[in-house]
């Protein structure tokens, strides 16, 4: 069976969210926006699988559209946790990236399923 990116790459990037959620909680002691962060970034995973299985065009794009809207959320929260010190510039700046480019991926599967 043939890999499919955006899903390794969202299940791989949920997976460094939930590990963010783990230190921030552990070591932080901040649990309201690690709450969010776990929430949406690890949404943008389960949208795309649920995506992948869906039963028309109409879901396919529907689920793709909420992964990609919890991924531009995503972004806020981790730019959040950077600017109000709650993790590094340097990890903030990893995750980001992560997560632009699966915007990138889910941004141009959007524009071609809209075609």
């Amino acid at each position: 069976m043939e890999e499919n990116i955006i899903l390794t790459k969202t299940y791989n990037f949920a997976l460094r969210i939930v590990k963010l959620y783990k230190y921030l909680c552990e070591e932080k002691r901040e649990f309201t926006l690690s709450k969010q962060v776990l929430r949406c970034g690890t949404s943008i995973g389960a949208n795309s699988e649920e995506a992948v299985g869906g039963i028309s065009k109409k879901d396919f794009r529907a689920k793709f559209f909420i992964a990609y809207k919890e991924a531009r959320e995503t972004h806020y929260w981790l730019r959040l946790l950077r600017d109000s010190n709650f993790i590094e510039a340097k990890l903030a700046q990893s995750l980001l990236k992560d997560n632009d480019e699966i915007k990138k991926i889910l941004g141009a599967i959007l524009k071609t399923v809209s075609q």
